[in-house]
């Protein structure tokens, strides 16, 4: 950690230390941002393009797996844009006056940041596309006889939504968004990178081994990166480890349960019910999640995704069927039936 933020951290107490760490490790702008790079560059040109001409940037869709860093994008753009954003959530947003109360504290160019986007109500969802699309809103002020409508001009700003699931997503809604970008997972190389300024901002020692073993283990994903760090951290304090190389994050991930595919218990109790119970497949999803004691939408959204991208599983119109990499890594011999 360089001397600036040393100094900053020894007049603060331990609670407000560790908050500032995790600000920290949030990227402030496109250049600090690892990863997507595809993305970057494109929101490169159109950042450029918008405040040459002094406008709101378009609005922006991301969606993708979580944990990819939806949210640290939106305020890197609002770092970029030189403007402020205020953040909320699609549930956050119960009635039409709470989305008016937050449009109300925007200035011009400012970005609103709404996550889980696809959660928002459907009443306030139509609200929001005179808002995106012409600035303004209509509300209702009154009740009965004494009731009439006042049109609440706006000013312009940046949605920038991001969800989960996509397809959730109204046709109405999605169509207003100029920018839609999809996030992928992260490659080794790059949870690398993020792993070691992590490392960095928490004053450990990373050996590139120890790095490299913590990628693989990561899920392709850097909110997974730094939470593991974290736990390795703790081992390798208590192991009274100076160094985090390969040796004391494997030590400490395998008795957490992360295997060397990233893969921890669910996943594994998932993998292994789909082989044992029904021959590998195909088998619904609602099946599957009361075997296991998950909800459905828990395994469509935390699990399957990683599970689907690395290959272990497949989707059929029938329902997920595990493929023979799951059997390999599970080291069970292939007899699936139909």
């Amino acid at each position: 950690m360089d001397e600036d933020n040393q100094d900053i951290l020894s007049g603060q107490s331990e609670n407000e230390q560790e908050n500032y760490i995790e600000k920290s490790l949030r990227p402030q702008s496109l250049d600090t941002y690892i990863g997507q790079t595809k993305i970057k560059h494109e929101l490169e040109v159109y950042i450029q393009a918008a405040t040459g001409r002094e406008e709101a940037l378009d609005h922006v869709l991301l969606y993708g797996p979580p944990g990819l860093g939806k949210t640290t994008l939106a305020m890197v753009i609002a770092n970029e844009m030189k403007v402020n954003i205020r953040t909320t959530s699609g549930p956050a947003i119960e009635k039409p006056g709470d989305l008016v109360a937050l449009l109300n504290e925007l200035e011009p160019g400012d970005v609103l940041f709404i996550d889980e986007i696809h959660r928002l109500p459907k009443i306030v969802e139509e609200m929001l596309y005179s808002a995106m699309e012409d600035f303004f809103v209509d509300i209702v002020v009154g009740q009965g006889p004494t009731a009439h409508p006042i049109h609440f001009p706006l000013p312009p700003f940046t949605l920038i939504g991001a969800t989960t699931q996509a397809g959730a997503l109204s046709a109405p809604l999605r169509d207003r968004f100029g920018i839609v970008e999809h996030m992928d997972y992260y490659t080794i190389e790059e949870l690398q990178q993020i792993i070691f300024r992590s490392a960095d901002i928490f004053q450990i020692t990373m050996i590139s081994s120890g790095a490299r073993e913590l990628a693989l283990r990561s899920r392709g994903t850097p909110r997974v990166a730094n939470r593991l760090l974290k736990r390795v951290r703790d081992f390798a304090q208590v192991e009274q480890r100076s160094d985090v190389d390969q040796a004391i994050v494997a030590y400490a991930l395998d008795l957490l349960r992360v295997d060397n595919r990233g893969l921890d218990e669910i996943d594994l109790k998932l993998l292994q019910t789909m082989i044992d119970f029904y021959q590998g497949g195909p088998v619904g999803l609602g099946t599957l999640a009361a075997n296991i004691g998950e909800e459905p939408n828990t395994i469509s959204e935390m699990y399957e995704p990683y599970l689907l991208q690395i290959g272990f599983i497949k989707r059929t119109p029938r329902g997920r069927i595990a493929t023979s990499l799951a059997y390999e890594h599970l080291g069970i011999p292939e007899t699936k039936g139909e």
